[in-house]
């Protein structure tokens, strides 16, 4: 790790706030995690453990703010009532993310905490070309059990069964998905653990290639375990990174 840490700042692109890390000794593959965050709207921001994690690999961070609105393909007008969080981040955030760095798919993993972390898979699931390298910790996949609580979902989905619909797991295509996904969940977790493990069980089925965590303890649905896991969770983003561009360059 370098003996000094590199900047966190805010940038508004396309007229909404984002978290952005730039590292004392960015890598020289220009490497970009797009971090998406959970219902709280807690980014890694100043984060001292992901930070250093960061920093360890000359990784550049990109947290957009979205609000509570589960980085979909609807519309959720605490975030805009014009585009979706998936239409903001692929016509505005990924290209701010090329002008500014120079980074392209392959050189661009996504990550995500709680709603983010299922926000983090479905975005890699229908994208994994762009987006072939994805981490998700305690990924709230069964969404529709929140309908019905006065949050946003509820002007996004007609009904649990709507929403299900549009859930990870019904997102699965057995020929085309991202080839580096590291899904982790504590097993403490009442909130995620049954969704994630059911997530879990149907790649299985269908064949398709993961790394999974569901033993580790670490406080339930709670960022010390989102701490706990950030040491795994950033060199997996790293070396599957590295895997991926030298399998692009091949």
């Amino acid at each position: 790790m370098s003996e000094s840490f590199g900047t966190w700042k805010q940038v508004e692109v396309a007229g909404k706030a984002v978290d952005v890390y730039e590292p004392s000794q960015p890598s020289e593959h220009n490497y970009v995690v797009l971090h998406l965050h959970g219902h709280g709207g807690r980014t890694l921001r100043d984060n001292a453990v992901y930070t250093a994690e960061f920093e360890k690999y000359g990784l550049r961070a990109v947290c957009p703010h979205g609000k509570r609105s589960w980085w979909g393909k609807r519309i959720c007008t605490e975030f805009d009532a014009q585009i979706s969080p998936v239409e903001y981040i692929r016509q505005h955030l990924m290209p701010y993310i090329n002008e500014q760095f120079g980074a392209e798919p392959p050189e661009i993993a996504v990550s995500g905490v709680s709603m983010g972390g299922q926000g983090a898979l479905r975005l890699a699931y229908w994208y994994p070309q762009e987006f072939p390298v994805v981490a998700a910790l305690a990924p709230a996949v069964d969404f529709q059990n929140w309908l019905g609580q006065g949050i946003p979902l509820d002007e996004m989905y007609e009904s649990p069964l709507d929403a299900r619909q549009d859930t990870v797991t019904l997102q699965i295509h057995p020929l085309n998905w991202p080839p580096q996904q590291f899904i982790a969940c504590d097993p403490r977790d009442a909130d995620c653990f049954e969704g994630t493990d059911r997530l879990i069980s149907k790649l299985s089925s269908s064949g398709i290639l993961y790394e999974k965590d569901l033993t580790t303890s670490a406080g339930g649905h709670s960022w010390e375990y989102f701490n706990h896991m950030a040491p795994a969770t950033v060199e997996f983003l790293f070396r599957r990174l590295e895997r991926e561009r030298l399998k692009f360059r091949d």
